[in-house]
């Protein structure tokens, strides 16, 4: 070797990794992704090859091939090849980290994804918002809010975790150290989405219970849960008058038997827990352990039949309802546009709101899946796979709920709107679940009615979890990830005792205040902090690049505008939206007194100002001078990024290019 002419040229700004490897290439975050081509080399990550290990009958100095590399494998040490006059030093260390989990399959983590996505509120919400905003109508604000808001952040979210492969505690100190403080809030925000979310499974599984009998009991008014003012009101029941006091055998049922609202005065005054339900609740929380506490490769299996089940009884209730009478009546409420509702700034909001939550960027869960991926799946085509995907079901809903709407209308010889005047858990578990019972072989189609229910929700709560469990393990390894299973059963734990005020007579009534304060407000203030940090202080460029280096493509012009300008003003404008007009909250009879408001709000802030609060704490533990710290704090430059990919990796390959 002439070591006079010997030349490093491999630059930091390639640092890459794939599944715990890392290397350091020229010049690739300017120039993108290249290949370095052998006549023997193997192709890894981004494009680059290295060269098949010598066999024991392989000199040091003997080439693979003209022109190519070699390297010779030694526990760690280097050697390097004269190559055709081109030199490659390979350097390996082995680190004592634990590689990471992956997905068993592809199509784990696309049903995974699909599952999260596609939850309750694409069964109940989308189709309520649409026919209130205008019918087909609605779809014009709805797919331009998809495709300039909810598809680039559900793009950017995967894009992330994958490539840092870290869930959304850790991952910050890749991006952005000082806004660590949003991946603590988003695990409050999910650990008070468990407390809610699940309760209204618990509903559903008190109702599939309750399907198996020969007649169901949400049908008749003989019961011991109804009052005289139960009437069941069809168009053949002819000796029945309805007046404006008048309940249904369906609502009493849901009211006072399934919730017994009834028992409690309001939130000042909850009651005791309903056994049933807290029995429910844990049969519920049984499954969900069940299904996570291994990590990915197991939640990957249960969602073959989580996420897929749903689909096809959509598909069942779907062609049984467009045989219904009357079927036709509501399919045209539905899709019926009302253009002047567009001049509305209503439908706007609701639009942005609808496909923001509904795609779900920001829970931390997007990240965690995605950090599971081979480092050069092409997360870009499953965004645009799984976000349409979700967009369809929705669509699909409508007409699966409207088309048993239209013919309760016809039924009951009213006007669809009088039908349709119930929005939320009380479409399915009054309307559909009243219409459900007055079809033929009733007991069948509540059956499976209900446990697509209870599946749509154990999805999202799986996705939920995890994305926490993820966060916590990523962020203390050492502790947690060798008792994942402890503490995985610590945290359905704590969200099991969290939830037991959702179960008491007034649980309904916290349900609601959840829902409407506790979540919304905050975790959309989160994600406008997360794209401003990885957009405008982390960097469009360098996140365009990192994509190139794992997709092989570099991000078109839309996608960095939206990054940097569209999707903070889409979510600046939900966020204001929500502040101007607030919502009337109210769950049947009751109205929500002044102070419920506050403490609404101060739920929703109590995770919110984890974000503040850790700013606060990185600067004061930080040395060096104020504006030093600042610097560090909103800065990764590629040496540190370097270093924080390291310590997660399990090799590194050091690359010297030597002229001889």
């Amino acid at each position: 070797m002439d070591k006079g002419k010997d030349e490093m040229v491999g630059e930091e700004e390639g640092t890459q990794r794939e599944n715990g490897r890392l290397m350091l290439a020229d010049g690739l975050a300017e120039r993108g992704p290249k290949s370095l081509t052998s006549g023997s080399g193997q192709q890894v990550s981004n494009g680059f090859t290295t060269s098949t290990p010598q066999s024991p009958r392989e000199g040091p100095g003997t080439a693979a091939s003209s022109g190519g590399t070699a390297s010779v494998p030694g526990g760690g040490t280097g050697s390097t090849v004269p190559m055709g006059g081109l030199r490659t030093l390979v350097v390996q260390q082995t680190s004592l980290e634990r590689p990471r989990e992956t997905w068993s399959k592809k199509m784990d983590f696309l049903l995974s994804v699909i599952g999260y996505a596609v939850d309750l509120g694409n069964v109940w919400r989308f189709p309520y918002i649409c026919y209130q905003n205008g019918g087909g109508a609605f779809l014009l604000p709805y797919l331009l809010m998809a495709v300039f808001g909810g598809v680039p952040l559900f793009y950017m979210e995967l894009a992330l975790g994958q490539f840092h492969r870290s869930g959304c505690i850790s991952i910050w100190k890749h991006i952005c150290p000082i806004f660590k403080g949003i991946g603590f809030a988003i695990c409050i925000i999910a650990l008070y989405i468990a407390f809610y979310y699940n309760t209204i499974m618990a509903w559903a599984l008190y109702y599939l219970l309750s399907s198996f009998r020969p007649t169901l009991p949400w049908t008749t008014c003989t019961n011991s849960w109804n009052t005289a003012n139960c009437n069941r009101y069809m168009s053949s029941d002819h000796n029945v008058s309805w007046s404006n006091s008048s309940t249904s055998p369906a609502e009493e049922f849901y009211t006072r038997q399934v919730l017994q609202v009834h028992l409690s005065p309001g939130l000042h005054q909850l009651g005791s827990v309903s056994w049933q339900l807290a029995l429910c609740l844990l049969f519920i929380f049984t499954i969900v352990y069940f299904s996570i506490w291994k990590g990915v490769k197991m939640s990957g299996k249960v969602v073959w039949v989580t996420a897929t089940f749903p689909y096809l009884v959509l598909l069942v209730l779907l062609i049984r309802g467009a045989t219904l009478p009357g079927a036709w009546r509501g399919v045209v409420f539905y899709l019926k546009p009302d253009w002047e509702k567009l001049l509305s700034t209503t439908v706007w909001i609701d639009a942005a709101a609808q496909i923001f939550f509904s795609l779900g960027p920001g829970f931390g869960v997007l990240l965690a899946f995605a950090s599971y991926n081979p480092f050069h799946n092409n997360c870009y085509k499953d965004a645009l796979l799984t976000s349409s995907v979700n967009c369809l079901t929705s669509f699909l809903s409508g007409f699966v709920i409207f088309t048993v709407l239209g013919y309760m209308a016809e039924m009951r010889q009213q006007d669809v709107d009088a039908v349709a005047k119930d929005a939320g858990p009380s479409l399915l578990f009054i309307i559909y679940a009243e219409a459900i019972a007055n079809m033929p072989a009733a007991t069948f189609f509540a059956i499976i009615f209900f446990l697509m229910i209870i599946m749509l929700g154990l999805d999202s709560t799986f996705a939920g979890l995890e994305g926490v469990i993820t966060a916590m393990l990523d962020e203390f390894p050492h502790i947690l990830v060798k008792r994942r299973e402890w503490f995985v059963f610590g945290l359905v734990c704590v969200c099991y005792l969290g939830a037991l005020s959702t179960l008491t007579y007034g649980g309904a009534f916290v349900v609601k205040l959840f829902e409407e304060y506790a979540t919304g407000p905050a975790v959309i203030t989160v994600v406008l902090l997360e794209v401003i940090a990885v957009s405008w202080f982390y960097g469009t460029n360098r996140f365009c690049n990192d994509i190139q280096v794992m997709l092989g493509f570099y991000p078109g012009f839309f996608w960095k505008v939206c990054w940097v300008a569209i999707c903070p003003c889409f979510l600046l404008f939900i966020i204001i939206s929500f502040l101007a007009f607030p919502p009337e909250v109210r769950l049947f009879d009751y109205h929500y007194p002044p102070w419920t408001t506050v403490l609404g709000y101060c739920i929703g802030v109590s995770s919110f100002i984890c974000v503040p609060a850790y700013m606060v704490y990185h600067l004061l533990n930080a040395r060096g001078t104020f504006k030093q710290v600042l610097y560090i704090s909103t800065t990764i430059n590629v040496m540190c990024s370097f270093l924080f990919k390291a310590s997660f990796s399990s090799y590194s390959i050091l690359l010297l290019h030597m002229l001889s």
